[in-house]
């Protein structure tokens, strides 16, 4: 019983994560459209520029640079839907600690690794690449945010390895 109820425990925070992943992955696709409609909302011009003119000057600048490369250079987008796939792909792959978190406990600690690796990648990467810092702070957000459920997801993954060999 006791088991059964860490399993869908577990089942649950790698289900919570795996679809973040995915639709993390499917953003990717659509960043011309994106960068508009936050551009609108979020812009110069808009009451946000009051309460933070950095972030609304930096969306208004992404947007049309973006815009302007997609136009003139499409296959550039490429690289994104690369990134679009890789998401899919590492989601994909938590269908087998979905299915028995014993056994492939070790795609938990996988997750767990690459959230981490966001944050240097963040804050190595990210003022190479001109990105304000408060932009890189939201990047190291998800790799944090990421690996709570992995870990949680992890320790009871521990918990249910000891009773189900307890039991055998």
């Amino acid at each position: 019983m006791e088991s059964r109820r860490i399993l869908h425990r577990i089942r649950f925070l790698l289900i919570v994560f795996t679809v973040a992943l995915a639709l993390s992955g499917l953003t990717a696709f659509p960043l011309a459209w994106e960068t508009a409609v936050l551009d609108s909302w979020l812009g110069q011009g808009t009451a946000v520029e009051a309460y933070s003119p950095a972030l609304a000057q930096w969306i208004s600048r992404v947007h049309p640079a973006l815009s302007e490369t997609y136009a003139k250079y499409p296959f550039i987008a490429y690289g994104t839907d690369w990134l679009a796939f890789a998401h899919i792909v590492i989601a994909i792959a938590f269908l087998g600690p979905i299915r028995d978190p014993v056994k492939n406990r070790w795609v938990i600690e996988f997750g767990m690794i690459a959230c981490v690796l966001v944050i240097p990648l963040a804050l190595i990467c990210g003022p190479l690449r001109g990105i304000p810092l408060y932009w890189r702070v939201i990047d190291c957000s998800f790799g944090v945010l990421g690996v709570v459920p992995l870990w949680l997801a992890r320790r009871y993954t521990l918990r249910l390895e000891k009773l189900t060999s307890g039991e055998a």
